[in-house]
């Protein structure tokens, strides 16, 4: 007997548990309780001030919880329980690719001979390593369309300003400094922040009715005073800039430099690479393209990939393959110097090697394919209850509007996000791209299945008939999650701290 198959993604089964308060560590501190076991050894005891200066020791003995591992399972379990996380249901959230992360590359991250390394360890004690430093550069270079790349960055707004900082030495190094660095409307707000620090100024450049970068616009703007321009392609709209190679060329002319933001590489690859598009630098968010871990500040890895003018300018040491097949470590000529110590965030690095390998180029074009349609399954499917910004083709992800219901019923985008918790689902990103009325930007990515899309889908319906009937209780959700509405503007504003006098 056959039967249709249930959504995989939705989390509504999962044990997120009522409004009751957990408490603390030291609320659930008992005297003399422990929660660890040191293993008895030959090695005698040595006071601690014969090892630390007497100057860096406290006066007073640093209160801790005590408590046992029974009670510290039990309290993180029940904290993990009260998330929402990837590996409980979808997590669409646009523009920053919560995507699955396999199993098998956790495995990896967890092999002795790469964890067991220490990273001061010279390269003929770490030739592994070395050797899939130099494969993973190789691979990301042949993926993007270019010549060199630094896996340095240890995260994408890190890969910014490395990016911005090649910018500034290449054009420095031939006498030419130059002042200003162009942004379209739609850009992730990591890049203007990223110009700055990277000593530039900011020039922003609208977009058309259509989504898209106003060319003619962009021209007015360039003159020999033009750094660059930083794109990302798919834009964050999710649509795929069609002048691109119009722009470049535009760029170039002036002896500009032109910037990728890999934000949005999932969409394209083994389709077209940034290097084909005319891209002299291209900074690569491996937490999102290729489902290394994400979130919460890290762990992420954010490499940076250049043409071959910019090769010699790349942040060192880098690893390098030695004429006799050996590897060791070099700094090419003209570096920046390093962006991070030691050599970024290495296991993240392996894990994403691993994803690629796993996945071949074949592979990597089915990731992008899958996210295209998923995405554009979802705009289709939600026309009539929440219309695109843009109703055209789109790429990996959708920006929908809640603008009609916000002025029919009051219900805005951020309503149905918080909604949208309560049905098993995560909210999408809201109110981004800022050009975009009560945005809300959906990326089921290429994992989810066509069950889940079609209860994400069911779910949204629902909450719109509610904006129609109780518009009221959308503005109190989500009332059943283990944290309620909370009012994130006063949050932000208004902060409590929960550090009392004593310091705890």
């Amino acid at each position: 007997m056959s039967r249709t198959a249930a959504p995989g993604g939705r989390a509504a089964s999962a044990p997120l548990l009522g409004h009751e308060i957990e408490p603390t560590l030291f609320e659930l501190s008992v005297a003399g309780r422990s929660s660890y076991q040191l293993r008895t050894t030959d090695v005698p005891a040595t006071p601690l001030s014969d090892l630390v200066p007497i100057e860096h020791l406290n006066d007073e003995v640093v209160k801790l919880a005590e408590v046992s591992e029974r009670d510290l399972v039990g309290h993180f379990t029940r904290l993990a329980h009260r998330q929402f996380a990837v590996d409980l249901g979808a997590y669409p959230l646009g523009s920053c690719t919560m995507k699955y992360n396999p199993k098998f590359c956790d495995a990896v991250a967890g092999d002795p001979g790469l964890n067991s390394v220490h990273p001061a360890a010279p390269a003929h004690l770490c030739q592994g390593w070395l050797e899939l430093l130099v494969t993973l550069e190789a691979t990301l270079c042949t993926i993007t369309g270019m010549k060199a790349a630094t896996l340095q960055p240890a995260a994408g707004a890190a890969g910014e300003l490395t990016g911005l900082l090649l910018m500034r030495a290449y054009h420095t190094a031939n006498g030419d400094p130059r002042r200003r660095v162009l942004i379209p409307d739609s850009a992730h707000g990591t890049n203007p922040a990223s110009v700055t620090l990277g000593g530039y100024e900011v020039t922003t450049i609208p977009s058309t009715d259509r989504g898209l970068v106003d060319i003619e616009k962009l021209k007015a703007e360039l003159d020999t005073d033009v750094a660059g321009i930083m794109l990302t392609n798919p834009n964050t709209v999710g649509l795929f800039e069609e002048q691109i190679v119009e722009i470049a060329q535009a760029v170039h002319e002036v002896g500009g430099l032109l910037y990728y933001d890999g934000a949005n590489l999932n969409a394209i690859l083994g389709v077209v690479r940034p290097g084909d598009m005319g891209f002299d630098i291209v900074h690569m968010n491996l937490h999102k393209t290729f489902a290394t871990p994400h979130g919460g500040g890290g762990p992420g890895a954010g490499p940076v990939a250049v043409s071959a003018r910019l090769a010699d300018y790349l942040p060192g040491p880098k690893a390098v393959r030695l004429h006799d097949g050996s590897f060791d470590w070099s700094t090419p000529p003209r570096s920046i110097g390093r962006v991070h110590g030691w050599h970024g965030n290495a296991l993240v690095l392996a894990r994403a090697l691993a994803y690629i390998q796993v996945h071949g180029s074949d592979g990597l074009r089915r990731v992008a394919q899958h996210a295209v349609l998923n995405a554009n399954w979802l705009r289709v499917r939600l026309r009539a209850t929440l219309p695109a910004a843009y109703d055209t083709t789109c790429m990996h992800e959708c920006v929908l509007s809640a603008s009609a219901l916000k002025a029919d019923y009051g219900v805005r985008g951020l309503d149905v996000a918080k909604a949208l918790l309560e049905e098993g689902f995560h909210s999408p990103t809201v109110y981004f791209p800022l050009i975009v009325d009560e945005a809300l930007m959906f990326e089921p990515t290429e994992t989810e299945s066509p069950q889940t899309l079609e209860a994400l889908a069911q779910a949204l319906e629902r909450i719109a008939a509610l904006a129609v009937s109780d518009p009221e209780r959308l503005h109190r959700a989500p009332q059943t999650t283990p944290v309620s509405r909370v009012d994130e503007a006063r949050a932000a504003r208004q902060l409590v701290s929960t550090e009392d006098a004593a310091g705890r």
